[in-house]
């Protein structure tokens, strides 16, 4: 899937759905042979200005809040 149609599926996720693939892509980018893979970088700033425009002012404290309270 090009970027392109991964920035559009970003935007029917729901937010659990978008806070998930979030946490996907941070597990992906830490993992071995991938911690300057461009295209896992350039799909965590898609989420994370996706979590930026669903919730305005916060940057990421939605996202945050959602992992420390074990992801309900």
């Amino acid at each position: 899937m090009d970027i392109d149609e991964f920035a559009t599926n970003v935007e029917k996720m729901s937010d659990e759905d978008v806070f998930e693939l979030m946490v996907a892509l941070e597990q992906a980018s830490e993992a071995d042979g991938n911690r300057t893979d461009t295209d896992i970088v350039a799909r965590i700033a898609l989420v994370e200005t996706e979590i930026e425009s669903r919730f305005p002012g916060q940057l990421l404290a939605p996202f945050k809040q959602w992992k420390l309270t074990g992801k309900s």
